[in-house]
């Protein structure tokens, strides 16, 4: 996992360093011009134009600036005091005038040269990724020990280029927060045994309503490719269409809540809640009595939310097995805001008060848990903002669920799975069920890999 800290908590690493903050400078300066070098292939007889603030993101420009003077490079240094609209020739442009901690406009001297940027591109918020001004964009961007939150939430993302990170020396093992990659995948997949019974791993999937059985449906297929081996499908009222794998279970079209509780739910390793349910009066009351009535690890999605409303929670006495998987309008249905501008401080919030593990949608999706951990995973794009894309994330963690995986670590996987799956479909014109098929196939190189 790669760390993520805040400006404010790398300030407070900084001071606590056993080195003085000139050797820290140093060090970043170092591997700046390191990695400048790399970027242009060599030194001697190069340009490079250096663009230097007042702070310390510009003492890390200035030493960089030196060793690469030594190489053979020819360094012009512009100041942020000079105006200057578009940067001159040269083969490479640094820039190190605003760090993370940048709270005012700055607008940026237009460049047709290749960018590095040092720890942050100036103008883009360390903290939430918004631009203040008109910032640069960088092709490359190197930071120091962790990532920022703003390397990560657009439209910092898309200022960033590629990210490297350069380790100083600096102690980050005290972070809660950390971006998610495949080892981490990989080492949290359930492991297969030879002897398992499809009963060991079952998933029970309640949504939708009569004639509207699509949410529920990609949810239940998205559990089996996730690995699953029986799921169940109930849908208030009639069933219309199922597929020959999933199982499905008719319940009442109204005050269905017994047909669940009263029937062998212990047999079943987790529940999905929610996809396509409806918001009538009965089908709320049916839910909350569900909810509050089952005690096997529960995803709760889509209407289910709605349901809940901002004062749910569960017993603070008890380790937590509920998944909430929102996006921001949902967010809003049990927070009574949407997500502010510090996504990862709302979601590690709300994990908290209502001791659940919650998982906000979104560009870079967000996983925090009652114990204040949070996983940041930034698999998925565009593609997966089309409906019923949320449905197959919500049967992708209530499969790993059933296998066993805890709670913080299924919705990671389902985000990363998601997110990796929609990779595999088409640019223009995917559909949620596209998604599907690369599931299975995502988890078995991962596995493999």
């Amino acid at each position: 996992m790669i760390p993520i800290v805040t400006p404010k908590e790398m300030n407070q690493i900084d001071q606590l360093a056993p080195e003085p903050i000139d050797e820290l400078i140093q060090r970043a300066g170092i591997a700046t011009a390191w990695r400048a070098r790399q970027i242009m292939k060599g030194t001697y007889g190069k340009r490079v134009v250096v663009l230097i603030g007042k702070g310390n993101n510009g003492a890390d420009g200035r030493v960089a600036s030196d060793h690469l003077k030594r190489w053979g490079v020819k360094i012009q240094i512009l100041t942020t005091d000079q105006s200057v609209a578009e940067i001159p020739p040269c083969d490479l442009v640094i820039d190190a005038a605003y760090g993370t901690g940048l709270k005012r406009d700055y607008v940026a001297p237009s460049s047709s040269y290749p960018v590095l940027a040092v720890d942050i591109p100036s103008g883009i918020c360390g903290l939430t990724g918004e631009a203040l001004g008109e910032p640069i964009k960088a092709d490359e961007t190197i930071t120091f020990q962790a990532m920022k939150p703003g390397h990560l939430l657009s439209p910092g993302s898309t200022h960033c280029g590629v990210i490297k990170i350069a380790d100083i020396g600096l102690d980050v093992t005290k972070t809660q927060t950390h971006v998610v990659e495949e080892l981490d995948i990989k080492f949290w997949l359930p492991k297969k045994r030879t002897d398992q019974h499809k009963w060991a791993a079952a998933c029970w999937v309640v949504g939708g309503s009569s004639g509207m059985n699509g949410a529920p449906f990609l949810a239940s297929q998205a559990a089996q490719r996730a690995g699953s081996g029986y799921v169940r499908m109930s849908v208030p009222g009639e069933i219309t269409e199922t597929f020959s794998e999933v199982v499905g279970f008719p319940i009442a079209q109204t005050e269905w809540e017994q047909e669940i509780t009263m029937s062998e739910l212990s047999r079943f390793k987790s529940m999905v809640l929610g996809p396509g349910l409806g918001r009538s009066n009965s089908t709320i009351k049916s839910l909350r009595k569900v909810i509050s009535s089952i005690n096997s690890p529960l995803v709760l999605d889509g209407d289910a939310l709605f349901a809940i409303g901002e004062n749910f929670s569960v017993d603070h006495d008890s380790e937590t097995t509920t998944i909430l998987t929102p996006h921001d309008q949902e967010f809003k249905y049990l927070t009574g805001h949407r997500p502010s501008k510090n996504r990862i401080k709302d979601v590690r919030e709300a994990a908290q008060r209502m001791n659940v593990v919650m998982l906000l949608k979104g560009p870079v999706t967000i996983i925090g848990n009652p114990d204040g951990r949070c996983f940041v995973v930034t698999a998925g794009d565009e593609r997966l903002a089309t409906a019923g894309t949320g449905d197959v994330l919500s049967g992708i963690i209530g499969g790993m669920l059933a296998q066993g995986v805890a709670p913080l670590e299924a919705a990671t996987i389902g985000a990363w799975v998601h997110g990796q799956a929609s990779k595999r479909c088409s640019k223009f014109g995917m559909v949620a069920s596209d998604l599907l098929n690369p599931i299975s196939e995502v988890l078995d190189e991962t596995y493999m890999g």
